[in-house]
């Protein structure tokens, strides 16, 4: 057995090998990611594996800090908004062409359109200009101290290997070359792909930075049934599965070459509203308006649940109650708005009379049961938790893979959604999930039910330049503040961190769920 070294880093636990011998290593999760195209699905399962073949500019390290990647640094133009990036030199994708600023406009193009379902990241881009060969600026509409971070999970393609292959943009709904193919700068590459059944990497030879793994063969496996993925562990099938359902940690515990790692993630899991839809899609006795249009109808949702008896049913006391979209700890988290509607089915049912339904009625329920931990036993004691005061779902489940469509289609009267904030900054849920659906300003992507204010509109931009912290904070207090009044959704819990491995595996926890090869050793 090789040395290693570990650390804890912010609860984060850190393994990295200081060398050790060639092996194979299999893992397994409960989604398959949807493509193989990193700017075409914008969701943790996609850019957490692609982030083993692809690179940005930036990356993430071990303790979640930025780091440099495929620019070596950058600092603020002068004279204007935005900021210029120095490429790295003698950098080549997989199968050998240069990688050059040509490839990073390219790529910012491609991730800018339309088509991508990660054009949100580039709202505050005006402008990117090449500079030179190494060199490339993106201009800003207005000051942006976050934007580095902000395009941390923003990967490079061949401008020239997509051109020829007819992958020029993305196809989120459909499917072109980069859909089952690659051509990265990164760590690994794709070996073999059957989406759904199995998917290989192997270590990118060429890669130009330092191997800290010694993994020569990656098989990924998705498994969506939590009793078959833990038999696989257990029987020694594969080597590392994320997540175990919770009630399986003292078992895995208890096995003799086993572990369970445990954490919590940046994620907060919440419920979101069809806030403009006209009337209900999924009702029996409500055909011709919407209540959750009314915001004591929402906080009457809020009211029904018991989060005390949904952590320790479900989660066994591993989760934190939250109020906002952020957990506590992230920047811009808003401790003065720390409170959330506390767990009062009269209460509940008062606001259902005032806003004119005191008998309530039937809605529709949209959740995934593949995407998050316990996510259907979630929804399904929520749905038992709303029955009771009058709030009746027809509950809806379904795999991930179907469900983003559908909440993209608007099939929905109320939805379960997890999120984790990409720059580790209250701004970037304010963008995302907060702020109208703008399709030009490429701003509220991920805003479903296209919840809308104003107020929030208009502050988001200021939030994004300001760089005085306490100014700042204030105008996020007041976004803050707005949304829980309106209940534009109904925060639950900040979602646990729980995977299991062979006690002879090696590997980083990362608060953000992504799980990383390179930091893999097999011992």
């Amino acid at each position: 057995m090789k040395t290693l070294q570990s650390a804890v880093l912010g609860g984060t636990l850190i393994m990295s090998a200081m060398g050790a011998s060639a092996e194979t290593f299999r893992w397994a999760s409960t989604a398959d990611p949807q493509t193989m195209d990193p700017h075409a699905v914008n969701s943790a399962p996609v850019l957490s594996f692609l982030n083993n073949i692809y690179e940005g500019l930036v990356r993430r390290g071990q303790d979640m800090s930025i780091e440099p990647s495929l620019a070596t640094s950058w600092e603020p133009l002068t004279g204007e908004n935005g900021w210029r990036f120095h490429l790295r030199k003698d950098v080549t994708f997989q199968d050998g062409s240069a990688f050059t600023a040509e490839d990073v406009l390219f790529s910012y193009q491609r991730a800018s359109d339309e088509a991508a379902d990660v054009r949100s990241w580039f709202a505050p881009v005006s402008d990117v200009r090449i500079v030179d060969e190494f060199t490339i600026d993106f201009v800003n509409t207005a000051p942006n101290p976050l934007f580095p971070d902000s395009i941390a999970n923003f990967m490079i393609l061949d401008k020239d290997w997509a051109m020829a292959n007819d992958a020029a943009l993305p196809a989120r709904d459909a499917e072109n070359f980069a859909t089952m193919n690659v051509n990265g700068t990164g760590p690994f590459t794709l070996a073999s792909r059957d989406p759904g059944v199995r998917t290989t990497l192997a270590p990118n030879a060429n890669w130009w930075d330092e191997v800290n793994h010694n993994v020569t063969e990656a098989v990924f496996t998705p498994i969506g049934n939590s009793a078959t993925g833990l038999a696989a562990l257990l029987s020694g099938e594969i080597d590392f599965i994320q997540p175990i359902p919770l009630q399986d940690v003292a078992q895995v515990e208890g096995r003799d070459g086993f572990k369970v790692l445990e954490g919590e993630e940046t994620r907060v899991i919440m419920f979101g509203f069809g806030h403009e839809h006209e009337a209900l899609l999924y009702s029996s006795d409500v055909t011709d308006t919407n209540p959750f249009t009314d915001p004591r109808v929402r906080l009457a949702a809020a009211h029904a649940l018991d989060l005390a008896s949904i952590n320790r049913v479900l989660f066994r006391g591993k989760i934190d109650p939250a109020s906002q979209l952020v957990p506590a700890g992230i920047s811009g988290y808003s401790e003065a708005n720390q409170d959330r509607p506390a767990f009062d089915q009269d209460r509940a049912k008062e606001l259902l009379a005032e806003a004119g339904y005191p008998d309530g009625f039937s809605f529709g329920l949209k959740c995934p049961n593949d995407r998050y931990i316990n996510d259907e036993a979630l929804c399904r004691a929520a749905a038992s938790m709303f029955a009771a005061v009058g709030l009746n779902a027809e509950l809806s489940t379904g795999p991930v893979r179907d469900y983003w469509p559908q909440l993209r289609e608007d099939d929905f009267d109320m939805y379960l959604l997890g999120w984790s904030p990409g720059t580790f900054d209250m701004e970037h849920p304010i963008r995302f999930l907060m702020h109208s659906q703008d399709d030009e300003r490429k701003l509220g992507s991920w805003n479903f039910g296209n919840y809308s204010n104003a107020r929030v509109d208009e502050l988001l931009p200021l939030i994004q330049q300001e760089i005085d912290p306490a100014a700042r904070q204030a105008m996020i207090d007041e976004v803050v503040a707005v949304t829980q009044d309106e209940v534009a959704y109904i925060p639950l819990y900040t979602q646990p961190l729980i995977w299991a491995a062979k006690d002879n595996i090696e590997l980083t926890q990362r608060a953000d769920n992504f799980f990383m090869l390179r930091w893999v050793s097999v011992n």
